[in-house]
């Protein structure tokens, strides 16, 4: 099993093999100074968000440190929380992603929550992109205006998923010419 410190925001595999072997099993992480790996043979330490890293232990492929104590998953899960008011639910949708074979990076770079690949990055293109609600929130008209430009720009469907206790609904939009 490999192991990981926590870092506030983040966990860091520092173990070369260990992090290859996560990269290799699924996309997880980012290699440390390597921006768009090409290949799974790189000499670098692994890079985990905290959705990643809770989703690993609680996978059992991942063991969390913080010092030398170790970080069982819902004192993690606490701690990312505090982070991030709306992590339980980002790890709900997460989780059921990736348990339904998506591969599931963090989607930054176009506004949202994630990004989805059926196969990964470097292989496909992520042709979701989702962005987290809960069951409460508001969805204006401008923001699904402005979301799904943004995604058909980039050949992608915006996609929000809203999480339950009893499962992860998804609402993908498309655009239509007329």
């Amino acid at each position: 099993m490999a192991e990981g410190e926590l870092l506030r925001d983040s966990v860091v595999v520092w173990d070369v093999e260990d992090s290859r072997k996560l990269f290799s099993e699924g996309f997880f992480g980012k290699p440390l100074g390597i921006p768009k790996p090409r290949d799974r043979g790189f000499d670098a330490p692994l890079v985990l968000d905290l959705v990643e890293a809770l989703y690993l232990q609680r996978k059992s492929k991942l063991e969390v440190f913080a010092g030398s104590k170790k970080i069982e998953p819902d004192e993690f899960e606490r701690h990312a929380q505090a982070i991030d008011e709306n992590f339980p639910i980002k790890y709900s949708v997460y989780s059921d992603l990736r348990e339904r074979g998506f591969i599931v990076l963090p989607g930054i770079k176009f506004g949202s929550d994630f990004a989805a690949y059926r196969h990964g990055p470097g292989i496909d293109h992520a042709p979701f992109i989702i962005q987290v609600k809960r069951t409460f929130d508001q969805l204006s008209a401008l923001e699904i205006i402005r979301s799904g430009r943004l995604a058909t720009s980039v050949r992608k469907h915006f996609t929000v998923a809203v999480p339950t206790d009893e499962r992860v609904s998804y609402v993908l939009f498309e655009w239509w010419k007329a």
